[in-house]
């Protein structure tokens, strides 16, 4: 009798699948947050209430001069769901960076360091991981007021300690390969061993968790702008146009149903994006067991 080898599942979809179908819709997202006053077909706060809770041009009732459908104010909400997601990519984005330098240096230090400098930061980090991240949203931005700055900064503080975990571990595991402790032997200094070998073997990892932490940055944004804690209306962003769709959502139902399908596509196709590089990053992964 034969012995059978046993294979490791595959995925359904390969890397490339996913770079693919997700790089194209965060590319197509963010083209038309680019170019949106040359693709909105309508300025999203000009008002008509004669148009006013107009359903999409596929209902009963509904207007092909507004694909979408337009809200309680007549605004055509097509043209707000383009210019909303300007802002949703911008907060997502710079949230996202500014919490990887902050992330990063922390980490950096306390691994490179160690000792007092470890204990002080990565301690910091878990007390904070144990604080619900939303919840320390909340209260920063109700505190500081809403706006975009604020909420960039509210975001990158409450996800800063997530780089810091990960490139703390990278730290310490590559301040013990040879070409860091020859460099260290030869004399080179802290920054130059910093800069010229621990920061370019950690780019591909901090590239991937970046690219997954676009997402929730989004999400966390959305959620603060529904609760009335982000910029405030008429300021068109997804989570207003939610906010506002889910109060009428037995009259106008499209509202709030549009919105949350912009967030779930957007969201949806960075995860999907950042799952492909993470698996191009290391092939192992996607030959794990599921």
């Amino acid at each position: 009798m034969s012995a059978t080898t046993l294979r490791p599942r595959r995925p359904l979809f390969g890397k490339g699948f996913k770079m693919t179908l997700g790089g194209g819709i965060v590319l197509g997202a963010v083209l038309l947050a680019i170019f949106a006053p040359l693709v909105a077909p309508y300025d999203p706060y000009q008002q008509s209430l004669s148009m006013r809770m107009k359903p999409p041009a596929w209902m009963a009732g509904g207007s092909p001069a507004h694909w979408l459908g337009t809200d309680a104010y007549g605004r055509d909400l097509l043209s707000r769901l383009i210019y909303g997601s300007r802002l949703s990519i911008l907060v997502g984005v710079a949230s996202m960076l500014f919490s990887c330098l902050l992330g990063s240096a922390a980490g950096l230090v306390a691994g490179y360091k160690g000792g007092r400098w470890e204990q002080v930061i990565m301690r910091f980090a878990d007390a904070q991981m144990a604080f619900p991240d939303i919840l320390l949203a909340i209260l920063m931005v109700a505190a500081l007021g809403g706006s975009a700055v604020n909420l960039i900064f509210v975001l990158g503080v409450s996800r800063w300690m997530i780089y810091a975990r990960v490139v703390f571990n990278l730290t310490r595991s590559l301040r013990q390969r040879p070409f860091v402790e020859a460099a260290t032997l030869y004399g080179a200094s802290d920054r130059y061993v910093i800069w010229r070998h621990l920061l370019p073997q950690m780019v591909p990892v901090l590239t991937v968790v970046s690219t997954l932490q676009v997402a929730q940055m989004v999400l966390q944004e959305t959620a603060l702008s529904y609760l009335g804690l982000g910029l405030p209306a008429p300021t068109a962003t997804w989570g207003n146009i939610l906010s506002e769709g889910s109060s009428r959502l037995f009259v106008a139902p499209w509202i709030a149903n549009l919105a949350g399908l912009a967030i779930i596509i957007l969201v949806w196709g960075i995860n999907m994006f950042g799952n492909g590089l993470r698996e191009h990053v290391d092939p192992k992964s996607r030959l794990a067991p599921r």
